[in-house]
């Protein structure tokens, strides 16, 4: 079976992309995904605020120490001798580079634009195939109307195209009030991928302490179909790179967004649960239900359920919505 795709401008020989996540922070974990099968890697991200937080705290450690002695400047270590974040995420960057053969996606979340610009030129000096940009952005402010939010995107998308030339690929929100034409405009501003969608973790509330708390929920397939809707949408509509992530679990999962039009699978949960080698499984069973199918290349079965090729596209918008409450039947004994 060719599963070859085309992915950010990239050739892989897989559609199975391992998604940001701690596992990337090793190299042999690494080699072990790229043994199982994986096609691509992106790896876990930068923060632009963890870097700053510790270059402020390295600062005035070191300042710290000169207090109450003039003669201590002379013993004190220089800045640069302590290794940051920073500098530990762009030897992961060429480590990886050295060791894989795959490409190597860097992923980037960054605050401010003078941020977002310095470190998407140090990653894309460090040798990076590509960048995600792990646009985490919530709109708190209720004054911010909607079109402000997608230029934020936009803007951002523009000024980084202008500092570096590797492939961009955003990863999305689910929020925007258009999202077809969210894309349509990155694609317009040069975006080489989208990623549908970005996880937005929401905060908790512990009511004994009356406090906030956070906590990581686990994916679940269900989630996966939202990805799916909107990949269905979008294929044929734009010349992007389209990839599927959050809630892709099994082999089932991954054939539904790719018959839906994804070019690439983006795992995370499912393999921090079993493993790297949870990989080998996946491409070994989606080889055999193509074979199964009489597909013998990915480029045949992409798309073939997408919003353009199914017999009823409204399916995939309001007449889904109303079939799905109409076809509800209530367990025996429950009140109708």
């Amino acid at each position: 079976m060719d599963l070859t795709t085309q992915w950010l401008g990239l050739t892989l020989k897989n559609p199975f992309v391992p998604s940001a996540s701690p596992l990337s922070r090793s190299l042999d974990a690494s080699k072990q995904l790229e043994d199982a099968g994986a096609g691509a890697i992106v790896m876990y991200s930068l923060f632009e605020e963890a870097v700053r937080a510790e270059e402020e705290g390295m600062t005035r450690f070191l300042h710290h120490q000169e207090t109450g002695s003039a003669e201590a400047s002379s013993y004190l270590p220089a800045h640069q001798d302590f290794p940051g974040e920073l500098d530990r995420y762009l030897a992961q960057v060429a480590a990886l580079k050295a060791t894989l053969q795959i490409p190597v996606v860097a992923s980037l979340n960054g605050v401010t634009a003078s941020g977002w610009m310095k470190h998407a030129t140090e990653i894309a000096d460090a040798g990076a195939d590509a960048l995600e940009l792990n646009a985490y952005y919530v709109a708190g402010d209720v004054s911010e109307e909607g079109h402000q939010v997608e230029q934020r995107y936009v803007t951002l998308l523009q000024e980084l195209g202008e500092q570096v030339s590797i492939p961009i690929n955003m990863k999305l929100s689910p929020f925007f009030s258009s999202i077809g034409n969210m894309v349509m405009k990155l694609e317009a501003a040069g975006v080489s991928g989208v990623s549908l969608f970005n996880r937005f973790y929401q905060p908790d509330i512990q009511i004994d302490g009356m406090r906030l708390r956070h906590a990581l929920t686990p994916t679940r397939s269900t989630d996966a179909l939202l990805a799916m809707r909107w990949a269905a949408i979008l294929h044929g509509r734009v010349g992007c790179s389209i990839g599927a992530t959050g809630g892709i679990h099994t082999t089932e999962d991954a054939i539904k967004v790719l018959l839906a039009g994804a070019d690439v699978v983006h795992l995370c949960h499912a393999l921090l649960q079993k493993g790297p080698g949870h990989l080998s499984t996946l491409v070994r069973e989606l080889e055999e239900w193509m074979e199964q199918q009489g597909f013998e290349q990915l480029d045949e079965l992409r798309g073939r359920m997408s919003q353009a090729s199914v017999q009823n596209p409204s399916d995939y918008e309001r007449l889904n919505y109303i079939r799905v409450l109409q076809s509800y039947d209530g367990a025996d004994g429950v009140w109708r």
